[in-house]
């Protein structure tokens, strides 16, 4: 993990976070500016920047286990669908170097989304 990556400190309890779920390789906590009713951010404790580096580093396992957590925190939080988005890279809008997903529900999500 990085001391100075924001998410990293988060998955460390130095800044604090409404936290859903937590496991010993993933933290499910809740946007602090949402852009939807339900707005929630997986992580995986790996320091990692996107999901294009993990998918390439991690092992199969790992990767298996995170995207389980994600698909658990959208059917948990949810009810009648949800959108699971990553942005990579600065064209694709990242703005925090660490792989999360943005998982949203809670109301009917527009088409094309940006």
């Amino acid at each position: 993990m990085s001391d100075t990556c924001i998410f990293c400190r988060i998955f460390r309890g130095e800044i604090p976070a409404e936290e859903v779920r937590r496991t010993p390789e993933s933290l499910v906590f809740r946007d602090t500016n949402p852009h939807a009713p339900t707005h929630l951010l997986v992580i995986p404790k790996r320091h990692v920047s996107d999901l294009g580096t993990f998918v390439a580093e991690a092992p199969a396992e790992e990767i298996g286990d995170f995207l389980k957590v994600v698909g658990e925190a959208g059917r948990s939080e949810t009810t009648g669908g949800y959108r699971v988005v990553s942005n990579e890279g600065a064209d694709g809008g990242q703005t925090v170097h660490h792989l999360h997903f943005h998982v949203m529900g809670g109301r009917k999500m527009a088409w094309p989304p940006g």
